[in-house]
This record gives structure tokens, C-alpha cells and sequence, in this order.
């Protein structure tokens, strides 16, 4: 159903972002990332303590891709 939208302000759009407007049958963002992170790195909390004497990451990566986002041709948009 058709509806009426009013005075729209679009801040800012990231990767894998969708702005819509109107009707859609299916949207499908895609994105890929790859973090490198230490021992101790994603820790939250009130009070956090982390002891690591000794702590290296390995960011050593022979493949040339880990994640590949493919698009259908034709498809209209999906991605596989």
C-alpha cells in the first residue's frame, strides 16, 4: 500500500547501508570485514582486568579472499 512520507534527512550512509523509500519486495545488504584483534581486546564491563605477559596477533593471510559477496546478474539486487 502507497503511502505518503513527509520531509526526509538522510545524515549519512555506510557500507552496506539501504536508504528506502516506497515499496520493495526484498532488500539484502552485504557486507564484509575482517578484524585482527589481541588478547584482551573485545573485554566490557564495570571493572575489567587483563593480565597478558606476553601477546601477539598473527595477521599472516595467504588467501587473497576469505569472504566473497556475489551478485546475480539480472537478479534484481539478491545477493548470494
Amino acid at each position: 500500500m502507497p503511502a505518503i512520507v513527509g520531509a526526509i534527512k538522510i545524515l549519512s550512509v555506510g557500507p552496506s547501508s539501504i536508504v528506502h523509500i516506497g515499496d520493495s519486495i526484498q532488500l539484502a545488504p552485504v557486507s564484509t570485514s575482517k578484524t585482527y584483534a589481541g588478547a584482551g581486546s573485545f573485554n566490557t564491563g564495570e571493572v575489567v582486568q587483563t593480565n597478558n605477559a606476553v601477546s601477539s596477533t598473527n595477521t599472516y593471510d595467504t588467501d587473497a579472499a576469505d569472504q566473497n559477496v556475489v551478485s546475480l546478474p539480472g537478479a534484481g539486487g539478491i545477493n548470494l
